[in-house]
Parts: structure tokens; sequence; C-alpha cells
């Protein structure tokens, strides 16, 4: 998955502990995980996807997951909404 997807988002949550409200209530059509993102954080996040049904894509770095979210710091995951 690209940046790109991210960058054009109408409705996007940032963060491990957004993203995972947003699967559980089920609002996450899909989530982004940054592969240099801490597995502790990370690993739970896609047990969940995997139980609900969400689409989990990764992308190569937590710094460039953050600029693409429109944020001034690094972001290890990102729930896209719409």
């Amino acid at each position: 998955m690209s940046y790109d997807k991210v960058k054009s988002a109408n409705t996007l949550l940032i963060g491990a502990k957004q993203t995972k409200k947003a699967i559980q209530q089920g609002k996450a059509h899909e989530i982004v995980i940054a592969e240099d993102a801490e597995p502790h954080i990370t690993q739970s996040l896609i047990q969940l996807c995997r139980n609900h049904g969400v689409a989990v894509h990764y992308v190569d770095s937590m710094e460039k997951l953050g600029k693409a979210c429109g944020i001034d710091v690094s972001a290890a995951t990102a729930a896209i909404l719409d």
C-alpha cells in the first residue's frame, strides 16, 4: 500500500488506541501498520482485524506514515474509515 491512499482518505484515525476503538466499533474499513512499529503494539491489532474481517496493509516507516497522516510525529498505525 502506498502512502497516497492514507493521504487521500477522507476519514482517518491515527494511533494504536484510536485504531483499536475503530475496529471494535466496526468503523474501520482497513488499517495501515508501519513495519518498524513495535510488535507488542501491532500484534493485538492484527489479531483484532482478523477477528473483525478488517483489511491490514503495511508501510515501511512510522515517520512516513505520520507525515502521510498530516501530523508532525511518527505513527505506528492508522485506520481508514471511508
